[in-house]
């Protein structure tokens, strides 16, 4: 077994381990607040789940992929932030 099939494994079951923690907090998340960080996060584990197979596989065909998970990301953020920020002024 090659180093880049083991680092490769490894961090396949690193993400999947964080990705797992982030589904679970987006379900038992008592504010919208912990629902709209848990899904930042995986988000954030999705784009670098896709960025290291790009490594992996030397290849940048899920480039764009990428770009639209980054502005899904940028812009739920700014709209929960948006949200909640006119709800406490209330």
């Amino acid at each position: 077994m090659s180093f880049l099939t083991l680092a490769s494994i490894v961090a396949g079951i690193m993400f999947g381990i964080g990705a797992i923690a982030a589904v679970v907090r987006i379900i038992k998340g008592p504010s919208i607040l912990d629902r709209a960080l848990a899904t930042d996060v995986l988000l954030a584990i999705a784009i670098c789940a896709l960025g290291a197979e790009m490594a992996i596989n030397k290849h940048t065909d899920t480039l764009v992929v990428l770009l639209v998970l980054a502005m899904f990301a940028v812009v739920g953020s700014i709209s929960i932030a948006r949200y909640m920020g006119k709800q406490d002024a209330s």
